[in-house]
């Protein structure tokens, strides 16, 4: 059994929960309200491995820890938790944007860079892989095959081991081996994370039905 936690109390932190969870993982949710009605309530209803507490808790406790806040203030959060969260492998999902008056993303907060490579950058002592954030909404990051084509989960970081990891973790939340791309080190952050600005566009196409990027080959 792995110790994860997850940073943050939404609706993805809430679907990664349930399904790693079930997989035999302890999750402990990191909450900026622990005491909050709606989450502890959530808590309680699953069993003794899931818990609630702050933040910064979570993060001492986990033994990997997933990046579930909102991107925007990702960077700020994390930096606070720098000594917690060294030599442990961070899983970070969140895309860092601006958001347009519609709630969705109109520009990336860090154009030349990425959100992955800022949380390395300020935190070197951890091992950053970024994936998932090309998948939505979060029902479907945890349910993947649940549509009826092949998606892609893709691997950025600089540690071979934690992105091992991480696809180990995947797999757990039912993503297939086969779907799982290993783009290289964490600059190869920027594809991925450029691909918030495609959605708005898809779901004006679409319409708000799950979706996610997908590699034919």
């Amino acid at each position: 059994m792995t110790a994860i936690a997850i940073l943050g109390s939404g609706n993805v932190a809430r679907a990664l929960a349930d399904k790693l969870k079930d997989s035999g993982h302890k999750i402990i949710i990191g909450s900026r309200d622990p005491r909050g009605s709606a989450v502890s309530e959530w808590a309680r209803v699953r069993d003794v491995n899931v818990s609630v507490t702050d933040v910064s808790d979570a993060a001492q406790s986990g033994d990997v820890v997933i990046n579930g806040l909102p991107g925007a203030v990702s960077l700020n959060v994390l930096r606070g938790l720098g000594p917690a969260l060294s030599g442990k492998v961070l899983v970070d999902i969140a895309n860092a944007v601006e958001q347009g008056p519609d709630g969705f993303a109109k520009s990336l907060l860090y154009p030349t860079s990425s959100l992955a490579e800022q949380i390395q950058y300020t935190l070197p002592q951890t091992k950053v892989v970024k994936t998932l954030n090309t998948v939505g909404p979060a029902p479907l990051m945890a349910n993947p095959t649940s549509l009826p084509m092949p998606l892609s989960a893709f691997l950025s970081g600089n540690d071979p081991e934690a992105k091992d990891v991480v696809a180990d973790l995947l797999f757990d939340l039912g993503w297939p081996r086969e779907w799982i791309i290993d783009l290289g080190d964490v600059v190869t952050a920027r594809w991925p994370e450029s691909f918030v600005l495609m959605v708005r566009h898809l779901v004006t196409a679409l319409g708000p039905v799950p979706f996610g990027l997908a590699i034919a080959r």
